[in-house]
């Protein structure tokens, strides 16, 4: 069936009005960031309180960053003269655009963001309106500002103000084209000082992108600049600029046509079309041609690669490889300024910034870019010469890069002590679980395990093998055929390989088959298993072989679950690793919200489970929760509260807690409550005066699994919340069941967690 064109084009753009109108009109929201619930919230946050901010800040401005929001605060102004793909279409229609760059600044790297759309055509004027809002702001975005006045525009402020301005349109197309040239001469084998440059587009971004191109190395001579009047040189007076005149060449020569040859580089910021097959293959072997125009390329990649099959193109479109996006750049760079109090964004910082999102594509890619870009190869390449802009290691990577960059540089007026340490805290902007996960990820590299998983033909098990091997100890075993772990591996970029990092054990041939079925069936051999079940099973059930792993002290943990049903896997970690001592009486999920961590249980071994396994529950829940760092308090939840309602499950929490109370513990427990006021201290004082239960509950037990499921479900899906776990208690740390929903991250936390030995919390 064929497409109509006209059709999708209008699918796409009522697609695009809804999303703008509703459930409300625009893309953003003010939020107030702390309580006004009463009248002392309101004589804090306002008079007579708020007097007090005001006088510190008069004593000293650069409080401002304590006490107002100024300091993650940024400023996005327009005209309106030039917006991407449209034109001079005004301030009013340009607000939509800039909207989305604020939502893109909040999304990327938690910026807070105005959009100011302003009615001056005159440069110098709106200089002076940009320049009165230094108050306000602790940093300036220029956007969509026609040139040549978006240089006079950013000279001026630049000049006047003691905040970073960065007109985007220049600069961060510049930060990424650098970056994108960077890694494509490596993939070609040369070098900036070596190549000659031929570029389309004399305006902002073209110039910016040139000027940065000669910061990074390339010699000025070696640039050939032209426009829509033919080639800049020496002598010539139609449209021209100091800023055009800069890369004016010498020379009779007067076209494109007449200057492409030989051309290493070609840079495209201009209009479609505008390079022809023909010049292309004027240009040396491996050409590298970055036609960035928007929406129609100056030359559609398979066109080029027609007449040079080894090109390596870059484009602006997301439909191609290599999208050279701003927001690779703008949001990182900004994050870094504002956190060391940068007074401007400097050459070394951009620098920083080229150099960060460079070395981000050198890398395996993450789980979550993968996530986010199914199907697209994303290895570092000729088709991969920049990141995805959600990967969220950019934050971590590019932004204390450029903090680092300003602080040698001498522009940071807050300077950062630990690098390392601050570079951790960026990450934990994106990796919710990243702080809580510290010390036991702290406590696993202390303990060099042997974590052996189940299902290790699964891409997030690979990326977690990678994951274990960068940031832990730990020694990744997989279950699963090696010539399939070979080949995803290769197709997933990740850098680790069968036998060389990271052992295998093939169900289907391997020379342990032996050792494993004969001690599976001295296992289970009173239990009705055969030799020939026993060798069955060995052939096909991984969860099983992992388990005879762990029994033989082949290895000190498994981790399975990644698909099938819990109690499936539960069943065969149980058979073997079950008995004595070790015995599954619960599973606790801990979901990362945004006012902090929920601790719940039992969330999947036992359906009802008795008072004495409540009990064993409570007890085993309060020692998992001391590994996060956190003092338990644990609150047991049903539909009773505190023996207001004669039910089946608010009986078995009460006898539980008779059984709790029957010997001192070192951790707080409560119940039987309802989870309302488990979570609100004020309802818990009215109801229930005498509580011994302080402040909010971070763990919520219940009396039956569909309660705990259905809790730790809501949360996840409707309120935002990571999960970490499920974490399998009574085994002794010797194996862990997840979920098949689990994330590569998931399960790098849950290694993490089957990487420490028991000792270290029990």
């Amino acid at each position: 069936m064929t497409k109509n064109p006209k059709s999708d084009t209008q699918t796409l753009r009522d697609a695009a009005l809804h999303y703008h109108a509703y459930p409300n009109p625009g893309k953003l929201e003010i939020r107030a960031t702390k309580p006004m619930a009463n009248g002392r919230d309101l004589a804090r946050a306002y008079s007579p309180g708020v007097a007090e901010a005001c006088l510190e800040i008069k004593s000293d401005p650069a409080d401002a960053a304590k006490y107002t929001s100024r300091g993650n605060l940024v400023a996005v102004v327009t005209n309106g003269t030039a917006v991407l793909g449209l034109g001079n279409i005004g301030a009013l229609a340009s607000k939509p655009v800039m909207e989305g760059k604020a939502v893109l600044f909040k999304k990327f790297a938690s910026i807070d963001c105005f959009d100011i759309e302003v009615n001056e055509s005159d440069p110098e004027k709106l200089a002076d309106i940009v320049c009165s809002l230094e108050p306000t702001f602790g940093a300036i975005n220029l956007e969509d500002i026609k040139a040549p006045d978006c240089f006079i525009v950013e000279k001026i402020c630049r000049e006047r103000m003691n905040i970073p301005v960065f007109h985007d349109d220049q600069h961060g197309t510049a930060i990424v084209v650098g970056a994108a040239a960077k890694n494509a001469l490596h993939v070609a084998g040369k070098r900036f000082e070596d190549i000659k440059i031929v570029s389309t587009g004399g305006g902002a971004a073209g110039i910016a992108c040139l000027n940065m191109l000669v910061k990074l190395g390339v010699r000025r001579e070696n640039i050939w600049l032209c426009d829509l009047h033919g080639l800049v040189y020496e002598g010539r007076t139609e449209d021209m600029n100091p800023h055009k005149s800069a890369f004016a060449q010498k020379t009779d020569l007067s076209t494109l046509d007449d200057v492409i040859g030989g051309a290493d580089l070609f840079l495209g910021l201009s209009g479609p079309n505008v390079l022809k097959p023909e010049m292309v293959a004027k240009m040396t072997d491996r050409p590298i041609i970055f036609a960035l125009a928007n929406p129609n390329p100056e030359i559609l990649p398979d066109v080029a690669r027609e007449v040079s099959p080894d090109a390596i193109i870059a484009t602006g479109r997301s439909d191609f490889p290599n999208q050279v996006n701003n927001v690779l750049c703008f949001p990182f760079i900004f994050r870094g300024a504002l956190d060391v109090g940068a007074t401007e964004i400097n050459d070394e910082m951009q620098i920083a910034c080229v150099e960060g999102i460079a070395e981000m594509a050198r890398m395996t890619t993450s789980a979550e870019a993968a996530a986010a870009y199914q199907g697209e190869q994303l290895t570092f390449g000729a088709d991969y010469l920049i990141p995805k802009p959600f990967d969220p290691r950019l934050v971590g990577v590019v932004s204390s890069a450029v903090a680092k960059a300003a602080m040698e540089s001498g522009v940071a007026q807050r300077p950062i002590d630990d690098l390392a340490a601050y570079r951790a805290k960026l990450n934990q902007t994106v990796f919710k679980s990243a702080l809580l996960m510290k010390p036991v990820f702290e406590a696993a590299k202390a303990a060099a395990r042997r974590i052996v998983f189940t299902e290790g033909e699964d891409e997030r098990v690979l990326r977690t093998a990678q994951g274990i091997l960068e940031e832990t100890t730990e020694t990744p075993i997989l279950i699963g055929r090696p010539e399939v772990i070979e080949t995803r591996c290769e197709r997933l970029g990740l850098r680790i390989r069968p036998g060389t990092d990271f052992q295998i054990v093939n169900p289907e041939n391997d020379p342990r088959y032996y050792d494993y079925w004969t001690s599976y069936h001295r296992v289970m051999q009173r239990e009705g298993v055969t030799p020939d079940l026993a060798k069955a099973i060995m052939r096909t059930n991984t969860t099983a072989i992992g388990a005879i792993m762990v029994h033989r002290g082949e290895a000190d943990s498994m981790i399975c679950g990644t698909f099938g049903e819990y109690r499936w896997h539960m069943n065969y970690v149980n058979q073997v690793l079950g008995g004595g001592t070790y015995e599954p009486h619960g599973a606790l999920s801990l979901v990362i919200l945004e006012d902090g961590p929920l601790f719940i249980g039992d969330t999947h071994v036992r359906i009802e489970p008795t008072p004495e396994q409540i009990a064993q529950t409570v007890i085993g829940a309060a020692r998992h929760v001391r590994r996060f760092g956190l003092e338990p308090k644990i609150a047991l939840c049903s539909q009773s509260q505190f023996g207001n309602t004669r039910c089946d499950s608010g009986a078995r929490l009460r006898a539980a807690i008779g059984i709790l109370d029957e010997t001192p513990r070192d951790f707080i427990y409560e119940g039987e409550m309802n989870i309302d006021t488990a979570l609100d201290p004020e309802l818990r004082a009215r109801i229930f005066p005498n509580s011994r239960l302080e402040g909010e509950a971070n763990v919520l037990i219940f009396a039956h699994a569909d309660a705990a499921s259905g809790v730790r479900n809501i949360l996840k899906m409707r309120a935002g919340g990571l999960e970490v776990g499920p974490i399998l208690m009574g085994m002794g740390n010797r194996a862990h069941i997840v979920s098949p929903s689990i994330t590569a991250r998931g399960l790098l936390n849950m290694a993490a967690i089957a990487g420490t030995p028991v000792t270290h919390y029990s």
